[in-house]
């Protein structure tokens, strides 16, 4: 368990320096106070990196991962708001200006990983966070969905993110589902199961028979079921969330539209060499599996098992472990991305508690997690007003790149959903791979 007294030296929950330091990027430095900065930004990211790489097949050293846990709980903890909202996005970098804007589904994402703390962590200030983030996302974003019996899904509102019109997105309400479910156990006043199962239904209802799913709802449009534009990761949250859900309500139809969706995937990527990096989709059929095994103790089908492994090989290919750049080494972004290297790791890891512990693939996920896991604690912001946090990049582009002067801006962003995808891989790794 993580250990509260051992906060002595760091940052003290519910400080909130987010909403007092993320002013500090419309603050107007002389060319003195610039030069500082820089010499202080420099500091704090060699800080950042001045864990060793380790090798391909030692494990990461467990006290490292525990603290580098705990410091990501904290900084996710002070992000909260007393309303329930998370400090969306910041720059430590105060030169540059923050975009702002609000994402619901990142915000679902951030009650995700809370919820992971409250099963590692016995720090008292979590689960009232966790409860006012969940009061925050039900207040704001559960609505009935016109022209649809016994439906809620979670909406993105034009006037809190920025959508050009009110929208009802899959996977906000798959997410959504997510989120309140797993923070059930640690909060006083859960979403009723009710709510749950209309939830359910608005993603059974959004379900093709194919197996594919629509990916908004638009109310003001003749046919408020969109699927010009298809996501990536929607089918996959929406079938985790549909087995979250069978979990709580063992009604057959959850569980089916979560087989449906998976089979559909399963049969669009047959055959393919470039499988998209799917990880919701692998966090989905390692929930899969969990089922089958308490219900029959039955391994899972060949059809979804073919998938994930498919999925993970594409994963596997993408680590970098090229020793000529240490900086990157064990990341899965040759920019130096830290979220996709958290995400991917989120999904190797479950689809390792998926695999049947003969698989030879098991060896392979968890080197790949050694140097994985290795590179998230160098990417951390180990100490100061944004400890804990996880930036965009560890590194900057080439003046002469293309999108450079964007992309170096950014580097030192740091946004909810980069803390929350690494505090959730280090706890998966925490996990399977002690």
């Amino acid at each position: 368990m993580l250990d509260d007294q051992r906060r002595s030296s760091r940052a003290t929950p519910f400080l909130l320096p987010m909403q007092r330091a993320g002013d500090m990027s419309m603050v107007k430095l002389d060319n003195n106070g610039r030069i500082i900065f820089f010499l202080l930004l420099g500091l704090l990211w060699s800080a950042c990196w001045s864990c060793k790489p380790c090798h391909a097949s030692d494990p990461v050293d467990s006290a490292e991962v525990e603290l580098a846990i705990e410091r990501a709980a904290d900084y996710l903890l002070r992000s909260v708001n007393e309303d329930g909202s998370f400090v969306y996005r910041i720059n430590m970098n105060p030169t540059v200006d923050v975009t702002p804007g609000y994402n619901v589904l990142r915000h679902a994402g951030g009650i995700y990983a809370l919820s992971m703390v409250c099963e590692v962590s016995s720090n008292g200030f979590v689960r009232p966070a966790l409860a006012r983030s969940v009061s925050f996302l039900r207040e704001h974003t559960f609505e009935p969905v016109p022209k649809m019996d016994d439906c809620l899904a979670v909406w993105s509102k034009p006037e809190r993110v920025g959508v050009p019109q009110l929208q009802a997105k899959l996977g906000g309400t798959g997410l959504g589902l997510v989120a309140v479910i797993s923070a059930k156990p640690f909060i006083p006043d859960p979403v009723p199961l009710s709510e749950l199962q209309q939830m359910g239904q608005f993603l059974i209802n959004m379900q093709k028979r194919d197996g594919s799913f629509y990916s908004k709802y638009i109310p003001s449009k003749w046919r408020p079921k969109d699927d010009r534009w298809v996501s990536l990761y929607y089918p996959g949250e929406a079938a985790l969330g549909l087995l979250m859900l069978y979990e709580q309500d063992p009604n057959p139809q959850w569980l089916a539209g979560a087989e449906k969706a998976l089979s559909y995937l399963a049969r669009q990527r047959q055959g393919q060499q470039d499988i998209p990096a799917d990880h919701w989709a692998l966090l989905a059929t390692g929930r899969l599996a969990a089922i089958r095994a308490r219900q029959s103790r039955a391994p899972l089908e060949e059809i979804y098992l073919d998938h994930a492994i498919q999925v993970c090989e594409t994963i596997l290919s993408e680590q970098i472990v090229d020793t000529n750049r240490p900086t990157l080494v064990g990341g899965f972004s040759g920019q130096g991305l830290v979220t996709p290297s958290a995400t991917r790791l989120e999904g190797l890891l479950s689809l390792h508690q998926a695999l049947p512990r003969e698989h030879p693939l098991r060896d392979r996920i968890e080197t790949a997690a050694h140097l994985g896991i290795a590179f998230l604690l160098r990417a951390q912001v180990k100490e100061g007003v944004y400890g804990g946090a996880f930036p965009r990049a560890v590194i900057k582009l080439p003046l002469d790149a293309e999108g450079s002067d964007s992309f170096n801006q950014r580097v030192t962003e740091i946004r909810v959903d980069y803390v929350q995808h690494a505090l959730s891989a280090m706890i998966q790794y925490r996990r399977c791979c002690r």
